[in-house]
């Protein structure tokens, strides 16, 4: 696949003026020229010395208790909205059906689960380190002593039988449960305080979700690889997030007024929520859950109308996805199950894990260098591109979102979500023709469509059998993960400012808005705009573990990366390679989707004019040509998948044992080969399948299904995620008995202060079961808390005296939603 020219045709610039990049002049730069570097392969970018990581993480909120006790039903019930739907149906201006479906979110709530509710508790209950911490956040611009209250800090503040509450969202819960869990008495070690109080930033909450980022950039070694160092770093922070939620239950006296917040993981907009959402106003909805962003910027009002706008952009935008359908010829008449004109497509859940090069963000920060934001956006544009081919291998193989749909559900404009924004019509009406077929949705042989009816549809799946389907990963459809080029701007061909363009052509097109930030599933982080180069993975969904899941997923996820570099610098792939043309990026992005869906198959045009996909199918069994589609080749994703396996097991040989990742590959293997077996997908539905006690997601109905995979991530998923990540803090622990002693007389008075006389380790063994069921005491739960920050504290000291060794390792920040 060599380019025979070695040419990188890149026209930069509005003038037409071209710049001819030779991969051999780029490897110079970088320092990696396989004709000079003594040490080629660990010279690339991304190679196991140049790696670091961060991860940010979404997780779900809900507080449990009555409909009287809990923020959320009672904020509706007093809001002019609810009066106001009262008189409009009492009068005959408002169907009965509202208020009936608004009175049976609020009355008839079995476990009393209100998901993404505010918490209201006394202020009194706070410390006043933690106080004067929320009265900063409460100004306009947090950076100005004096500056002005927010315009809407009056929401946060409540008067309740004559006592000042707080009342706040969850994930702003988190940040004053840590700063008062380290000022609750003066005695507290600084270590402890200095290191809780630098940590308190890193929990932010811009989106509806409490959302946290890496405590601090993690790398990797030879023996472990990123994989275990992302692993760890993930689940130390569910563990305090967790801690913190124990801590706020007890300490600002939430159970005492009917509230038990509670955080997991959870892919999915909650069920409840997104009844609510069908029957109340997008301006309403907005209220009541657009994060107030009172966390993480200086001007959180600011923030929070920018996630105003994204709730209103994306809505509009799932409402013309319809008229795709429409165009595209998959809605063949003007009878459609409308969408609402307020989308809870926000409230999805994933991991975003991003990787930094200290090659690449040192050379963009030394501007005599030579490697500038130029040859970066050209690279990383093609890098993109590359990795993209890679991503079935992830979608319900490391993480998943399963769905259930019954045959009344299956409308196109339904369950298609935005996916008419990321794939081009052919692409699309094939997915859709395909996935109908493995629905079975036939009667007498004959294509069957509900009818929109929901007793008819129910009366006919009965008497014809039509169970609906099951889906691997519905968050990477229901949400907007990437977004398609036009054939004027396309996204990834490698120009500054590309994005730009593409942007004002989707907002042209009402799809999105230029003061978004653009979706990409693989998405390039530029120095300038980040503070570090490198790339952000946001296809991740839902992981069952963390060793298991998502460590395997970052060492995989690097060691494309690096792939994808040594491609490049070879010469073996640029981007004539892969056309920057919108049927195209389709082509290759249908195997994703195809992927989350669940069929077995996709379609690629036999002289597709993508030579690097073509490449890939070519060393695909069982392709033949499409009977269906003339001039395709109809292909398996199951042997696509392996493909890939085979290719990065000889292309990026070299990388795997330089990563010593051996291990991963085994595992890939399995998880491919034995989908049903080792798959997170399959290992998830089984999981749910066991609370119900059930043999097959078809044997529920898609309400059951779907609230009982709830309750299994609020309950058996999250007490084995805590139990793991116990199980990490304690490996952490030992090392610190065995060392600490010996070698740091203050961090010894600091574990005294917190354990006394007993060992970290063995602490943390007395308090493990009490932790996993919730019921520890307060006193377990801040010595906890407080030995999560020692460990912190002694990993930041030893990446800091790696800086000293090896140069600053990048900043990672999170991503804007």
């Amino acid at each position: 696949m060599k380019n025979s020219s070695g040419i990188f045709n890149y026209r930069h610039n509005r003038e037409g003026q071209v710049y001819h990049l030779y991969s051999h002049d780029i490897a110079g730069l970088l320092g990696c020229s396989i004709r000079t570097a003594d040490n080629y392969i660990q010279s690339l970018p991304f190679s196991v010395n140049d790696t670091t990581a961060g991860t940010e993480t979404e997780l779900q909120a809900a507080v449990i208790g009555e409909k009287d006790a809990v923020d959320l039903p009672v904020s509706i019930e007093n809001s002019n909205y609810y009066a106001n739907i009262m008189r409009r149906t009492a009068s005959g201006d408002s169907p009965k059906r509202l208020m009936a479906d608004l009175d049976c979110f609020l009355n008839i709530n079995p476990e009393l689960v209100w998901e993404n509710s505010y918490v209201r508790f006394p202020r009194s209950t706070l410390s006043p380190f933690a106080d004067a911490m929320f009265r900063r956040d409460l100004r306009a611009n947090k950076d100005v002593k004096m500056s002005e209250l927010r315009t809407d800090a009056h929401r946060f503040v409540i008067n309740h039988r004559g006592e000042e509450f707080l009342r706040i969202p969850v994930s702003y819960l988190l940040k004053v449960a840590l700063a008062d869990a380290i000022s609750h008495k003066p005695s507290i070690p600084h270590v402890i305080q200095r290191t809780g109080y630098e940590l308190t930033r890193n929990f932010t909450n811009d989106n509806t979700s409490p959302e946290t980022h890496s405590f601090h950039v993690v790398r990797g070694n030879l023996r472990d690889g990123i994989g275990k160092a992302i692993a760890k770093d993930v689940s130390r922070r569910f563990l305090l997030s967790q801690l913190l939620v124990m801590y706020a239950n007890k300490k600002f006296l939430l159970a005492r007024y009917g509230q038990q917040a509670t955080l997991y993981f959870s892919p999915r907009p909650p069920l409840r929520q997104k009844k609510l959402n069908a029957c109340i106003s997008d301006a309403f909805y907005r209220d009541l859950f657009m994060s107030p962003c009172l966390s993480g910027w200086n001007d959180g009002e600011a923030k929070h109308n920018y996630m105003h706008l994204c709730h209103e952009v994306l809505s509009r935008s799932h409402l013309n996805a319809v008229v795709k359908l429409r165009d595209a010829g998959i809605l063949l008449s003007n009878l459609a199950i409308l969408p609402r004109t307020s989308s809870p497509s926000l409230a999805n859940n994933g991991i975003h894990l991003s990787l930094g090069s200290r090659k690449l963000s040192g050379l963009l920060q030394d501007r005599g260098s030579g490697f500038t934001a130029h040859h970066e956006k050209f690279l990383g544009d093609l890098v993109v591109k590359i990795v993209e081919h890679f991503l079935p291998l992830f979608v319900g193989t490391y993480s998943a979102a399963p769905c259930r749909f019954d045959f009344g559900e299956f409308h196109p404009e339904t369950v298609l979500g935005f996916l008419p924004h990321e794939l081009d019509y052919t692409h699309l009406r094939m997915l859709w023709r395909r996935w109908k077929k493995k629905t079975k949705m036939k009667l007498f042989n004959q294509p069957l469509t509900p009818s929109g009816v929901p007793w008819l549809d129910r009366m006919i799946a009965r008497s014809f059998g039509l169970k609906g389907d099951i889906i691997p990963d519905f968050r990477l459809i229901d949400y907007l993960v990437c977004l398609m080029s036009t054939y004027s701007s396309p996204a990834l061909n490698g120009g500054l400012g590309n994005s730009i363009s593409l942007k004002k052509d989707l907002s042209d097109l009402g799809i999105f808005h230029t003061k978004m930030s653009l979706y990409l599933l693989y998405k390039l982080r530029e120095y300038n705009a980040m503070g570090f180069s490198g790339f952000e993975g946001r296809h991740y969904s839902l992981f069952e573990g963390f060793d298991k899941d998502v460590g395997h997923a970052g060492g995989l996820q690097n060691l494309i990366t690096a792939l994808a570099f040594k491609y490049i610098l070879e010469g073996e792939v640029t981007h004539s390679h892969i056309p920057d043309d919108p049927f195209i990026e389709s082509e290759r992005r249908q195997i994703i989707f195809g992927a989350a869906v669940g069929i077995p198959t996709f379609y690629v045009r036999r002289h597709t004019s993508n030579l690097f996909l073509k490449r890939i199918v070519s060393a695909t069994s069982k392709v033949r040509n499409s009977r269906r589609y003339p001039g395709y080749m109809r292909i398996e994703i199951s042997e696509y998948r392996k493909a890939l396996l085979d290719i990065l097991a000889k292309d990026a040989a070299a990388l795997i044992e330089m990563f010593c990742i051996e291990n991963t590959m085994k595992d890939l293997r399995e998880r491919i080969y034995d989908f049903d077996g080792y798959s997170v997908s399959s290992r998830l539905i089984r999981g749910i399948l066991n609370d119900k006690r059930k043999n097959s997601p078809l044997d529920m109905d898609s309400d059951e299904f779907n609230s009982t995979a709830e309750s299994y991530y609020r309950g058996s998923l999250k007490r084995r995620h805590i139990s793991e990540a116990l199980s990490s803090l304690k490996e952490d622990l030992k090392i610190i008995d065995r060392n600490i002693p010996n070698t740091n007389n203050d961090l010894s008075k600091v574990l005294r202060f917190v354990v006394h006389d007993a060992g970290a380790a063995q602490a943390l063994e007395v308090l493990n079961d009490d932790v996993i069921e919730e019921r520890a005491s307060l006193e377990g739960v801040i010595k906890l808390i407080y030995l999560i920050l020692v460990v912190e504290y002694v990993d930041q000291a030893a990446a800091k005296r790696e800086e000293v060794t090896d140069g600053p390792a990048p900043i990672h920040r999170a991503g804007n939603a």
